[in-house]
């Protein structure tokens, strides 16, 4: 702090030191001051210095603000996982920041270890919000040993729902196919309804959140009428460029029903694992493209309001498209050179057949 002073003779100038902040006490820092910082703020706030790494790096402190974020993981079994991960629930936190990038990752191949990447479950921390408020939070175990794992396509589903689990509040309710304002209400969906799916491997120690946070689609299913809201996640499928297998597409489908009141009733969540022409993978190649996922795939923030998870899938979504006309091209021209082949045959049947008798 500087102080100008006035005298008779001349101006003189007093400094004083600011105050550190390990003037502080450190029960105020973590009471009134960290608790009320977002993880990539107290991460960064954790680089700042010695005093303040001691005090943001505390685990209670982590265990707090995970378990805020994903009420799901206060389950006992998800809980005693954590506790083995290298720092426990600030490494949880870091694996499962909710959007990848399938553009950032190493040079690495996608390689299994004795088939099953040494791994014997999986465990699901799924979180529902609506406009910020959880309404729907499970815990689901999937065993990766037996030979149905390996060979049936991957799927995990959250079947047999609480009839009384309702999306909406009373006076939010699902419009009819043919209401005017259906296209209105399922573009609220797009903005309101974000969702949280955390893959944990209890033996590699990491996790992986394969939701985008917001959905990047909604729609109605053309015989049931129910509402299917869609979140994605894109990987690499360890293909190589150009194949179906380069990328592949973790998406977790959330449908929705008309329950007797109007209100929306969320009936069925589920999570399956396909590559770029919609070939459902099984057990045993997910496995490896999940744990791949977990180990080399970069997590980034959210930009955007929480849209940029939208946008990358779009981008995916052009990929397909592109590989598909490219495909197509591909195909017709082979076709066309299948045609030629075969007049040319023709002609020479008979070329051969009318000259033979003279």
């Amino acid at each position: 702090m500087v102080v100008v002073t006035s005298s008779s003779s001349s101006p003189s100038i007093e400094s004083s030191s600011t105050p550190a902040i390990s003037t502080v006490h450190s029960d105020i820092i973590q009471t009134h001051i960290l608790t009320h910082l977002d993880g990539l703020t107290l991460a960064s706030t954790a680089c700042a210095s010695s005093h303040l790494y001691s005090l943001a790096t505390d685990d209670n402190l982590w265990q707090k603000l995970t378990s805020s974020t994903w009420p799901s993981i206060n389950d006992p079994r998800v809980q005693h996982v954590i506790s083995t991960f290298p720092s426990r629930h600030r490494s949880f936190f870091s694996d499962s920041l909710p959007l990848l990038d399938y553009r950032a990752t190493t040079t690495s191949k996608v390689n299994g270890t004795n088939g099953n990447g040494e791994t014997d479950r999986l465990i699901s921390a799924v979180d529902i919000f609506y406009r910020g408020e959880l309404i729907f939070s499970k815990i689901e175990e999937m065993e990766t040993v037996s030979s149905w794992f390996n060979c049936s396509p991957f799927r995990v589903d959250l079947l047999q729902l609480n009839n009384d689990f309702f999306l909406t509040p009373d006076h939010h309710l699902i419009p009819e196919p043919d209401n005017y304002y259906k296209d209105t209400w399922q573009t609220g969906l797009l903005k309101d309804l974000t969702l949280s799916w955390i893959l944990i491997d209890p033996i590699k120690k990491r996790a992986v959140n394969l939701s985008s946070n917001k959905a990047v689609s909604v729609e109605r299913h053309w015989l049931s009428g129910e509402v299917q809201v869609k979140y994605a996640a894109v990987v690499p499928g360890g293909g190589k460029r150009g194949t179906a297998e380069e990328l592949v597409e973790c998406a977790v489908v959330v449908t929705c029903g008309r329950g007797m009141d109007g209100r929306v009733q969320v009936s069925e969540v589920g999570l399956g694992v396909e590559d770029m022409e919609k070939r459902n993978l099984s057990g045993r190649e997910s496995l490896v493209i999940l744990q791949n996922a977990m180990e080399r795939v970069k997590r980034v923030r959210c930009k955007g309001g929480g849209d940029e998870g939208r946008k990358r899938y779009e981008e995916f979504v052009e990929m397909k498209r592109v590989r598909k006309m490219r495909k197509a091209k591909r195909e017709n021209v082979f076709d066309t050179c299948f045609i030629l082949i075969g007049i040319l045959v023709f002609v020479m049947f008979w070329w051969i057949l009318l000259f033979s008798r003279k």
